[in-house]
């Protein structure tokens, strides 16, 4: 109940909580750090390891989509061990997950390992990413 409108609260409430407005709000900052990523990338990680953190991965495609902002975020930061580690855990989740969204992040987070061709562990998530973009 909203207690000073005194109305119903909406259905679609109930679900978002604090691990879910943490990865909304790890989502939107991932939008930021793409434009500055020196301002925004460390807010991204935070957020998205919150979220990781308080949903856990039962939560499917919100996992997924966590892990790929995260991913990316700590590309964005040139951390490209945490960057891989994240990429391969990402493709663990989107495994067994079919979601529209997730494919995008996937291909969006693609986009961030090709810089990156000469170290083999990037080689190795970029080929991941693409074995499974493939499917």
């Amino acid at each position: 109940m909203l207690a000073a409108a005194g109305l119903d609260e909406p259905y679609w409430i109930g679900y978002f909580d604090q691990a879910e407005l943490a990865g909304v709000t790890g989502g939107r900052l991932l939008e930021l750090a793409r434009r500055d990523p020196r301002l925004h990338a460390g807010h991204v990680e935070e957020q998205s390891r919150t979220a990781l953190t308080r949903r856990g991965p039962e939560a499917g495609r919100s996992h997924a989509l966590d892990r790929l902002g995260l991913a990316e975020a700590y590309f964005h930061s040139g951390d490209l061990t945490a960057a891989v580690a994240e990429t391969h855990a990402a493709c663990d989740v989107a495994e067994g997950v079919h979601s529209g969204r997730v494919r995008e992040g996937m291909a969006e987070l693609y986009a961030y390992t090709v810089g990156h061709g000469t170290s083999a562990p990037v080689r190795e998530a970029r080929a991941r990413l693409r074995e499974q973009l493939a499917d």
